[in-house]
Order: structure tokens, then C-alpha cells, then sequence
């Protein structure tokens, strides 16, 4: 009986954790989402600006994978961006079937002054949580991400 009653905790557990990170995540996120909506920007286009002005420039073929969007969207997103002159397309010199996003010197400009801003939005975010507990949080969300992925 008291396995059955272990079990059912563990059960009750599970599904409160669940519901408890999904409103904090609606939270956070709508949060994030004002704040970048602040800067004439969709949250996929800040994403992947934010990429190639943190890592430089990126094969547009693995742009997806790095900022967790459909490889179908990727190109729009690019094009959007080109368009507003923040990023550019150049060819790989060693393989014409790759092309590179590379960010523009107005990109870079745009970037310098909105991402200390955007990085201070986000502190004032987690603010709930004190160093200690964001490092702790940090590695038992990566436990939690890891086993369910390789479930």
C-alpha cells in the first residue's frame, strides 16, 4: 500500500510540475515578447539576429536547429531581415551549396544598442530567483529537458 501511495504523489507531482513550468514559461515569455515587440521585431527575427550578432555569421541551413524554429521558416525569416537591411546572404567560398547570414553593420548597430537592454529585461525577469537557485534551476531544468527528450 505504501508503494501505491508513493506512486500516486509521484503522480500528482508530475502533473503539478507540468502545469506549474508551462505558467511560468507563459509568463516569461509574454514578458520577453513585449519587450522585443518594443524593438520592431518578431520573436523568430530577434532570435536569429541575436544569433549571428552573439556567434557571427551562420550557415542559413543551421540557423533552425540553433534557435529551435522549422528549417521551413528559416529562409523567410532571412529574407525579412535582409529586407530590413540587418542581415546579409554570402556565398560559402568552399561549397556553393551553403550560404552564410552574416549581420549587416546596421544589425550590429541595432544590436549593440538593444541587447544590453533586452539582457537587463531578462534579469529583471528572473529576478524572483537569486543566483544560487537560477544556477540550480538551470541544472535540473537541463535533467528534466535530457531524460524527456531520450525518453
Amino acid at each position: 500500500m505504501v508503494s501505491m501511495d508513493k506512486n500516486n504523489l509521484d503522480e500528482e507531482l508530475s502533473l503539478k510540475l507540468f502545469v506549474v513550468l508551462n505558467r511560468a514559461l507563459e509568463s516569461i515569455k509574454k514578458r520577453v515578447l513585449e519587450d522585443i515587440g518594443r524593438l520592431g521585431l518578431n520573436p523568430t527575427e530577434f532570435a536569429v539576429l541575436e544569433l549571428i550578432y552573439s556567434k557571427g555569421e551562420q550557415p542559413i541551413q543551421k540557423i533552425g536547429e540553433k534557435v529551435l524554429i522549422a528549417s521551413s521558416s528559416i529562409t523567410y525569416v532571412v529574407d525579412k531581415l535582409e529586407k530590413k537591411n540587418l542581415l546579409k546572404r554570402k556565398p560559402c567560398p568552399k561549397d556553393r551549396r551553403v550560404t552564410y547570414a552574416t549581420i549587416t553593420p546596421e544589425g550590429t548597430e541595432l544590436m549593440d544598442e538593444v541587447f544590453p537592454k533586452h539582457k537587463l529585461a531578462l534579469t529583471e525577469i528572473c529576478a524572483g530567483l537569486d543566483t544560487n537557485e537560477k544556477k540550480v534551476m538551470i541544472e535540473q531544468l537541463k535533467k528534466l529537458g535530457y531524460y524527456a527528450k531520450n525518453l
